[in-house]
């Protein structure tokens, strides 16, 4: 598998994986074989909120945002897309759910990938199948549920 993985670190926040664990997480989620460019941005929670607001028109930060790249057809360009991370929250989240720091940031990168890849979660069927694909590739990595 060849990721070329760009991770970009605009937080205060100093809990944050190396980048060798974010690409083994974002490749466990890709296709075996598929070449592709992605980006990781992490960032404090003024950022996520504001691009939230800006492409979901929802106030306040989330965990993670995903960004498909947006290729037009017929170039074959290996873009997958950008996530924005917010380090604070994944924090937050972590502690509050009693959940292991690098279990969570694994989750969250592995459900972004999947929303890049065309993944949603807006339909009951459509949570079950992205939900039960999470926990797979989370438990590859010996990582436990998530959702439990």
């Amino acid at each position: 598998m060849s990721i070329d993985l760009a991770v970009q670190k605009v937080t205060t926040e100093t809990c944050i994986p190396d980048n060798a664990s974010l690409r083994k997480w974002a490749e466990t989620a890709l296709p075996v074989g598929k070449a592709t460019e992605l980006t990781i941005r992490i960032v404090d929670r003024e950022e996520s909120a504001a691009l939230n607001q800006r492409y979901r028109d929802t106030t306040g930060a989330t965990n993670v945002l995903s960004f498909p790249a947006e290729i037009p057809p017929g170039l074959g360009l290996p873009l997958l897309g950008d996530l924005v991370i917010c380090a604070p929250l994944v924090r937050q989240e972590a502690a509050q759910y009693g959940k292991d720091l690098d279990a969570h940031w694994a989750h969250l990168v592995i459900h972004g990938v999947l929303h890049l890849q065309g993944l949603d979660h807006l339909t009951d069927e459509q949570a079950l199948e992205m939900e039960s694909r999470e926990v797979a590739l989370l438990q590859r990595l010996g990582f436990p549920d998530p959702y439990r």
